[in-house]
């Protein structure tokens, strides 16, 4: 299997994600968004991103819509983060989810919350699509389940 990365156009990297940022750094969260912080895997520099972690069933997880995003590459390294919305930053240690039996019911409830924002990047699986389609697609959006906060935090 390729890698799968659908690269942000530059409205999105240049526009969009700042403003999302910028609001939910403010407090605003914008349909759930918060801000993930992650340490480089080459910089050591923390690099952020807004993302939708997504509650479900008690737990929460990151979906990668794009792909293998550098974001992806870089919590697979560090395997924690930070979550910001507003004042409040949580960190975060994570494990990422490979079993399609995990992750099948992640990416729907992932495309139920938020289609109409990254369904074109799905390529034609929706929320409503079976669980075979779903689990086609689904080495393609790694998913994370967020764990507890790390040692020490």
């Amino acid at each position: 299997m390729t890698t799968h990365y659908q690269q942000p156009g530059v409205i999105t990297r240049r526009v969009m994600n700042p403003l999302v940022s910028f609001f939910t750094r403010r407090g605003l969260s914008l349909a759930g968004s918060a801000v993930l912080g992650v340490r480089g895997r080459t910089s050591g520099e923390v690099r952020t991103t807004p993302v939708n972690p997504l509650p479900l069933d008690g737990a929460r997880y990151l979906v990668a819509a794009r792909g293998q995003t550098q974001w992806v590459r870089n919590i697979r390294v560090a395997g924690e983060a930070e979550l910001t919305v507003g004042r409040r930053t949580e960190r975060i240690v994570v494990r990422e989810l490979t079993d399609p039996a995990e992750t099948v019911p992640v990416l729907r409830a992932y495309l139920k919350v938020w289609a109409w924002e990254v369904g074109a990047f799905f390529d034609g699986v929706s929320a409503d699509s079976s669980d075979a389609e779903l689990a086609a697609i689904a080495p393609r959006h790694p998913v994370f389940v967020i764990l507890d906060r790390p040692t020490g935090a």
